[in-house]
């Protein structure tokens, strides 16, 4: 019976472990499919390690929204606290923040679950959750320089410079990042096209 017991565990456990990435996958997949698409500005980071890895890490200009009731936030401690960002688009496409709150509303907007950093008169400050592209390693820290350059440049005095931005679909809860882009060139193919010119 002892055994028995033990068994249908093992295999609820193994059945869970399995079933928790597939639920993943099923959902940021849905959400590529069905969700719709927003693009995030990036903006320049400090740089790294260089031997980091696999990933390319990102900063987004759109990291403050106005609190939809400024007194739920008073006294509040940010640590993990995760909170409603909702979204719309500017004049140009790009992501904007609207409001942050820290419950669900009813609202006919899409939103992204960001985690609270700071709350400064009626400001809410926030970190966006997919500030990682996993990609090569062998193209990775290319790939950051040219995001980090990219978004330097924006920032600075040259208007005409690349626009760097995470294009990223929202779905209910999910929010998947599906690429990064500068100036309409996905981020490998433009470390790629870099790699060439430097050869010539």
């Amino acid at each position: 019976m002892t055994k028995l017991i033990t068994g249908i565990g093992l295999l609820l456990m193994i059945g869970l472990q399995l079933w928790l990435p597939a639920s993943m996958i099923h959902d940021n997949t849905q959400a590529i499919t069905t969700g719709k698409p927003y693009k995030f500005k990036t903006r320049p980071i400090d740089p790294t390690d260089p031997f980091r890895g696999k990933y390319v890490a990102l900063s987004f200009e759109m990291d403050e929204a106005e609190a939809f009731n400024s007194a739920e936030f008073e006294n509040l401690n940010s640590g993990n606290q995760e909170i409603y960002v909702y979204l719309s688009t500017d004049s140009e496409g790009y992501a904007r923040a609207t409001y942050a709150s820290l419950e669900l509303l009813d609202f006919k907007q899409d939103y992204v679950i960001a985690i609270l950093e700071d709350y400064d008169d009626d400001y809410v400050y926030f970190r966006l959750p997919f500030d990682r592209f996993y990609m090569e390693e062998s193209k990775a820290y290319e790939a950051e320089v040219a995001v980090r350059d990219a978004s330097r440049n924006r920032n600075s005095v040259d208007t005409q410079a690349p626009v760097c931005y995470a294009l990223v679909y929202i779905n209910g809860d999910v929010a998947t990042l599906d690429n990064v882009f500068i100036d309409e060139t996905p981020l490998v193919e433009f470390v790629l096209e870099n790699r060439e010119e430097d050869l010539e």
